[in-house]
């Protein structure tokens, strides 16, 4: 779901804690832990939406594209959520879970889940999956059974998330600490029923850190599992709450700014400092120019950015400059119209603009082999329409340079960057660069220094 913001106000009662919850005991480990989850710096995610991936919309269609996904260079799958929909109130969003334990038989079985993730598994990639601890379905048991697990208002009704326009869920009450135990068990289910090998926590901003340190410290315990945690919310606090990686909302916003109306490309730099604050060297912030909300919301990668050029420019910054890139599906074939909510309307086609997925290869590749880019110290070079950086470990330095205009640029050199050798990695051609370089609309370099 979006990002907003979430508000506790005085015309909602929020009931005391109450202790008498008996949780299940967890299920015997399905599988072996998978042993080749990527450190959160190495990671290259690849957004799954079920429901409009294959033709079948189905965990299988999904299945039969691994060796596709895996081509890129991907070693990270996200599923976007996997549980039963409600019908109360609903409009068939996948945010709007009815029940925690079980699989949308729109997408098939666990056992179908379990052979998607093992195959995944086989061909070295982790699988992570859409978890919403924010809120539930009208219709999932919890309402009935747990009244008191949920916000309610002053005349004792159970509410939808305070200001947010979301009508079809109802608000979890996170000040009720059985309601916290039975939700982090259900994260544990998943790893133990199904192997996943981590969560992408939807609304994460929405609930109290304390719940995620909580959260966080039970998942970390499990201690033959490898996890990686993906919040999707930009606070800093959650770094320090103990996820890998928090969502790159700020840098996707400022690229859309500069690649649409013409701001400094410099500005991204303020962006890396806010978004990476309290991160330490290890966590991440996942950026991307697509994902299941901004494709229906703001439009696919070519409206924003400039076209196909303009796009493929806009992910070099996003993948190279700082944090890890996500791809969403049909973005590395340059799907030509958006992917609407709930997304049950149009089906990828995966046979368009082969030349595109190409260089979405090659682009990742280049980051999977360079050990200054995933980790190197970020040196900014930008300026209005040039976005530029070095980034640099002892033994290799990367220079990346993209206009993010439509028009053609002259480059004036970084003063201690005049005159040197560089191999394009793009072209693998040898480039001698003296004062200054013309960039041609949209035009990016990719260069490693001979």
């Amino acid at each position: 779901m979006l990002i907003g913001f979430f508000l506790f106000s005085g015309c909602y009662k929020i009931k005391p804690p109450v202790f008498t919850q008996t949780i299940e005991q967890d299920p015997d480990q399905y599988g072996t832990p998978f042993s080749g989850v990527p450190s959160a710096s190495n990671a290259i995610m690849y957004e799954v939406n079920i429901r409009c991936f294959s033709e079948a919309g189905n965990f299988t269609g999904v299945m039969n594209r691994l060796d596709s996904i895996r081509s890129l260079g991907v070693n990270v799958i996200y599923l976007m959520p996997i549980f039963p929909v409600g019908v109360v109130n609903s409009v068939n969003s996948p945010y709007c879970v009815k029940d925690y334990s079980a699989v949308n038989p729109e997408f098939g079985t666990l056992t179908q889940l379990r052979n998607l993730i093992d195959s995944a598994h086989h061909k070295n990639m982790s699988v992570i999956v859409d978890f919403v601890a924010n809120h539930t379905s009208w219709d999932n048991a919890w309402i009935s059974q747990h009244s008191d697990w949920y916000l309610q208002n002053n005349a004792g009704n159970i509410v939808s998330p305070p200001g947010m326009g979301w009508n079809d869920v109802a608000q979890l009450n996170f000040n009720s600490a059985d309601m916290r135990k039975a939700l982090i068990k259900k994260m544990k289910y998943w790893v133990f029923a199904a192997n996943v090998d981590g969560f992408r926590f939807d609304y994460a901003d929405g609930p109290p850190v304390d719940f995620w340190q909580q959260a966080i410290d039970t998942l970390r315990n499990i201690s033959n599992h490898q996890l990686l945690l993906l919040a999707e919310g930009s606070r800093n606090s959650n770094f320090a709450a103990g996820f890998d990686f928090n969502f790159g909302f700020g840098s996707y916003a400022q690229l859309k700014n500069i690649f649409g109306n013409h701001a400094a490309a410099s500005t991204l730099d303020a962006v890396n400092n806010a978004e990476f604050l309290n991160a330490n060297s290890q966590q991440q912030v996942v950026r991307y120019t697509s994902n299941h909300d901004v494709n229906g919301s703001d439009g696919i990668p070519q409206e924003l950015f400039g076209g196909n050029e303009g796009a493929m420019s806009a992910f070099v910054i996003a993948a190279f400059m700082k944090g890890i890139p996500m791809i969403y599906n049909g973005q590395e074939v340059g799907t030509p119209f958006r992917l609407t909510f709930p997304f049950t309307g149009s089906n990828i086609n995966w046979n368009i603009n082969p030349s595109t997925k190409e260089m979405y290869k090659k682009l990742i590749n280049i980051r999977n082999n360079s050990n200054a880019i995933k980790a190197g110290t970020l040196q900014s070079f930008s300026d209005g329409a040039v976005c530029s950086f070095v980034k640099a470990i002892p033994g290799e330095n990367m220079w990346v340079i993209c206009n993010t205009s439509n028009a053609d640029i002259t480059y004036t050199l970084p003063s201690t960057l005049q005159q040197t050798n560089w191999q394009d990695a793009v072209n693998n051609s040898n480039v001698f660069l003296d004062v200054s370089i013309l960039l041609n609309p949209y035009q990016f370099y990719i260069l490693k220094q001979l």
